[in-house]
């Protein structure tokens, strides 16, 4: 799935950014589009570094425990790293998780939103909440990066979503 009209950028995207369109695999292997998904409603990007780790098993255990409350908001939360899509299936089947999970193992779209950790070869722990623009386009409505070890804050994401 080429994402090669996304461009790296230096610095991380900003609320009001256009996020361009994208296509990833999901732990099924299957294709994930953002053009799609951001038609039913506000996109929240779950970016974490790396499957069978612990904040990143715990950040994506509550986002399936969660899935009615962001679903009751018309939200979709994926969660998104640079794993290869059977890494995260068999993670997705040992933690019970049963939401999409993405496969960005070519970085390709952890260096367009600027949220790449060069150091570790991977994507830095985010959240990022999209919404569709009146060009039917995706827009940052919230973003947040932190450092490795701090998990998302539920109840700051779910303020932010319709």
């Amino acid at each position: 799935m080429p994402n090669d009209h996304l461009k790296p950028r230096d610095k991380a995207i900003a609320v009001g950014d256009a996020v361009p369109d994208f296509t990833l695999q999901t732990q099924d292997r299957a294709p994930w589009r953002l053009s799609d998904a951001v038609k039913q409603g506000d996109v929240v990007l779950s970016l974490f570094p790396f499957a069978f780790t612990g904040v990143c098993g715990t950040e994506m255990k509550c986002v399936t425990q969660e899935m009615g409350a962001w679903k009751g908001r018309g939200a979709n939360v994926v969660g998104v790293s640079c794993d290869s899509p059977f890494t995260l299936k068999a993670w997705a089947e040992k933690e019970g998780l049963r939401h999409t999970l993405l496969s960005d193992q070519h970085r390709e779209l952890t260096r367009a939103l600027g949220l790449y950790w060069a150091d570790m070869n991977t994507t830095n722990r985010a959240t990022v909440v999209l919404a569709k623009s009146a060009d039917g386009h995706a827009k940052v409505k919230w973003v947040q990066a932190r450092q490795p070890g701090n998990a998302m804050k539920w109840e700051e994401v779910l303020t932010v979503i319709s």
